[in-house]
């Protein structure tokens, strides 16, 4: 994958995807099961159903309040520095971006660090750290095989490190880990919950998965457990797709797979970025009726939705998780404890149509005054 893709999955690509993912580029997609080709259950169960409803109406609503509520209590000192390593897509730097705009509100100076999301890349941004000898250093998507050796050091010298949307846990020198395998495996029932109310726990599903972004695992086994779940005998089948397929042919492999599987009436995305493409291949195909629900919305997506091009996304809160980092940095900075942020669960929220699409224009906040809230925890309003 280069630098410096397409604007259309420079935009879909999200903190989310993990470095791994840049690692094994030669996964090749297969059938896992023949589940899609079955028939379907006879008649919906009404339980199932009204649970999946009850989610999908829990998850659709926006949040309206930060994961923390514990103000700092203590003067945040000003002039710290910051280092924070880029993962080589722009969502990455979205997400830094976000982290400076909410450190600059506490007197602090990030220095951003770019990577190509190559291991050497990676090593040597941590070798950079090292060198800057910051007061903190921020970094998402990285596992700590590929920098455990800059890890161990930044630990010995007392610098506490910040990771988020990483198939990792957190101690042994990253103090703090949000987005991790635990975290993101609710977007996996916030789908569910949509495909199973939106066609009455009647559906037949093809889920388009990308296993080398290992961190989408816990979200495609929650999906199916939920789907299962709440849609017993409902079809179901896992394409795995090849990272060559994005921004290539995957608009292709989602037509030749409906063609083969006519009775599919849902189409599911591990990423937002698989469906750039897909509603007008089908539409040329000639292919109609297929609903479609994507994980991690972005601005292409969005405006899909909008168009009614597509019909749901469940939307990430990278705004609301950069900020997060900010406060846990605070805490740590005045000698307190960064558990009240590790513990927090960060929100996120089904969009479900036009009706609850907050914009159409990019990755929006989903609590709309996070600033704000977060600004009152720092004793600053």
């Amino acid at each position: 994958m280069s630098p410096r893709p397409g604007r259309a999955l420079r935009r879909a690509l999200t903190a989310i995807v993990p470095v791994t993912a840049l690692l094994t580029l030669a996964a090749c997609g297969t059938d896992t099961s023949p589940a899609a080709d079955s028939a379907k259950a006879a008649g919906a169960d009404p339980a199932g159903l009204s649970a999946a409803r009850a989610a999908m109406t829990k998850y659709s609503a926006r949040p309206d309040r930060i994961p923390v509520t514990a103000p700092v209590g203590k003067k945040i000192p000003t002039g710290k520095k910051i280092d924070f390593i880029l993962c080589g897509v722009q969502s990455c730097k979205d997400l830094a971006d976000f982290f400076t705009a909410g450190a600059k509100e506490l007197g602090w100076d990030v220095k951003q660090i770019a990577t190509q999301g190559t291991p050497e890349s990676v090593q040597a941004a941590y070798e950079q750290a090292l060198r800057d000898k910051p007061d903190a250093v921020v970094a998402s998507g990285f596992p700590r095989a590929v920098y455990a050796k800059q890890l161990a050091q930044l630990k010995k010298a007392g610098i506490p490190v910040i990771q988020s949307n990483a198939d990792d846990v957190a101690g042994d020198g990253i103090s703090l880990l949000k987005n991790g395998p635990k975290d993101v495996a609710v977007q996996g029932e916030m789908l569910a919950s949509w495909v199973v109310s939106d066609s009455g726990a009647n559906a037949d599903t093809v889920y388009f998965d990308l296993p080398a972004y290992t961190i989408l695992k816990p979200v495609k086994d929650t999906f199916a457990a939920k789907y299962q779940q709440w849609c017993a005998g409902c079809g179901l089948d896992t394409v795995d797709v090849p990272i060559t397929a994005i921004g290539k042919d995957m608009p292709d492999r989602v037509v030749s797979y409906v063609r083969s599987h006519p009775k599919v009436t849902h189409i599911v995305f591990s990423l937002g970025l698989l469906n750039v493409g897909v509603p007008a291949a089908l539409k040329t195909a000639g292919i109609t009726g297929k609903h479609i629900a994507v994980n991690v919305g972005d601005a292409q997506n969005y405006q899909y939705i909008e168009s009614g091009l597509s019909d749901a996304a469940m939307a990430l809160n990278s705004h609301e998780a950069a900020w997060l980092q900010v406060d846990a940095l605070a805490r740590h900075f005045t000698g307190q404890s960064m558990a009240v942020d590790q513990k927090a669960v960060l929100p996120n929220m089904l969009i479900t149509g036009k009706d609850n699409l907050p914009s159409a224009d990019g990755d929006f906040p989903l609590v709309e005054d996070y600033q704000a809230q977060f600004k009152a925890l720092w004793g600053l309003s």
